[in-house]
């Protein structure tokens, strides 16, 4: 099994169309198909299903996936930790990053990133904390910055960079404006405004409620806070959203949640495992010890996140 196989095999995965892979890869659409014949003989599985118009993986070719895909990220940390004792930092970083997390300043960091290694290429992708974590995972990405999902597995360890309580948002003509603390019993019958289920804000949220036993209903769903605090704005449900998103908002009134179980909102840096951990996600790392976080948190490389 060639190296080049597999990037063949990821790249008709990703694109699930044969012209459009062998386009990006710059070879001959039949050398590629020819590729993974070669692959599909060498593994006796067939890896997708073609049609006319697209290709999708078989129940195989999903398994060969996630491997591959390892393989392929191990080899880049491999070119890459070459190329930094020879005193080069190059390569790329592929940063993975919730909407306006806590603990972390994404964009000043980048900023001072390239300044300290302009040869880095760097890429960014916003996603929910799930998918952000098998994408780091799978070696997708570097490294993300999400709220915790798991603990930590051989692929996956997490960082700690902050923990803050839930905070409930409403109108100000709410029936809840100007009173103190809630639990989700009083919440119950509430219509919520809330982020999709993968990301990290809803995923506290569902976990406090369900600790509760309470059951709550999600009207309103949305995919970034500005939409979330405007649909609050306008009295059409309420939120229950990480301490420091009530500061975007200043007019909304703001309590916090009570919960029976500890259910704290824990963002976190996620890794590969330290020897699959390329060069520059951990000089982006000792760039972020360096910052100021906050609440005064700090990454504890000797940590473990625990299921959230």
């Amino acid at each position: 099994m060639e190296l080049r196989h597999l990037q063949h095999f990821v790249a008709v995965a990703e694109d699930q169309h044969f012209t459009r892979a062998a386009e990006r890869l710059m070879v001959s659409q039949s050398g590629l198909s020819a590729s993974i014949r070669a692959l599909e003989r060498e593994l006796r599985a067939p890896l997708f299903v073609r049609t006319t118009r697209r290709v999708t993986l078989t129940e195989a070719g999903r398994a060969l996936l996630t491997e591959a895909e390892r393989i392929l990220a191990q080899v880049r940390a491999a070119h890459d930790a070459v190329a930094a004792v020879q005193g080069v930092l190059r390569g790329t970083l592929s940063l993975g990053t919730e909407q306006c997390i806590a603990g972390v300043h994404v964009a000043p960091l980048l900023a001072g990133f390239r300044r300290q290694h302009p040869d880095v290429e760097i890429r960014l992708r916003q996603a929910g904390s799930g998918a952000l974590a098998e994408d780091v995972a799978a070696g997708r990405l570097d490294l993300a910055f999400a709220v915790t999902t798991r603990a930590d597995t051989e692929q996956l360890r997490c960082l700690p960079l902050t923990r803050e309580p839930m905070t409930v948002l409403c109108h100000p003509s709410h029936r809840l404006a100007g009173g103190g603390p809630v639990t989700p019993y009083e919440l119950g019958g509430e219509a919520f405004v809330d982020f999709h289920p993968d990301w990290g804000p809803r995923r506290t949220t569902d976990a406090a409620f369900a600790a509760a036993g309470v059951h709550r209903t999600v009207a309103l769903e949305v995919n970034d806070v500005h939409s979330l605090l405007d649909l609050v704005e306008e009295g059409l449900g309420i939120a229950v959203v990480p301490r420091h998103f009530a500061r975007k908002r200043p007019a909304l009134p703001a309590f916090p949640l009570k919960a029976d179980t500890e259910t704290p909102y824990e963002t976190v840096a996620m890794l590969p495992a330290p020897e699959a951990t390329s060069p520059a996600a951990r000089a982006f790392m000792s760039l972020l010890e360096t910052q100021e976080l906050d609440g005064g948190a700090r990454p504890d490389p000797s940590a473990s996140a625990q299921d959230a």
